[in-house]
């Protein structure tokens, strides 16, 4: 993750799987830096696998420092209540060079 100093918080950029995407270093929830927070995947449930759980979306779900909120960073979704969000930028390379679109 790139952190880039624009605008009042900052834009978190990420590369999943060779893609770039980026949200907003601001926790819906409470404020918090989000793209301080822990980037990996999340649990969902596979009741015929032992334990009910399997891990999925590794590498796009960040997690919130503060409060472990979990979010997609190629959606901007929340994990648990879709409904919520962060915001997204649109991202765009050209000549080496990473563009940030509101």
């Amino acid at each position: 993750m790139k952190l880039v100093d624009v605008g009042k918080f900052g834009v978190g950029v990420y590369n999943v799987r060779g893609s770039l995407y980026a949200i907003v270093n601001y926790c819906s929830h409470e404020g918090a830096p989000l793209c301080q927070g822990l980037l990996g995947g999340t649990n969902e449930s596979a009741p015929g696998e032992p334990g009910g759980l399997r891990r999925v979306r590794e590498g796009q779900i960040v997690r919130c420092p503060w409060h472990n909120w979990e979010f997609d960073v190629t959606t901007g979704r929340n994990v648990a209540d879709p409904r919520r969000r962060v915001r997204t930028y649109r991202v765009d390379v050209t000549g080496g060079e990473v563009y940030l679109t509101a």
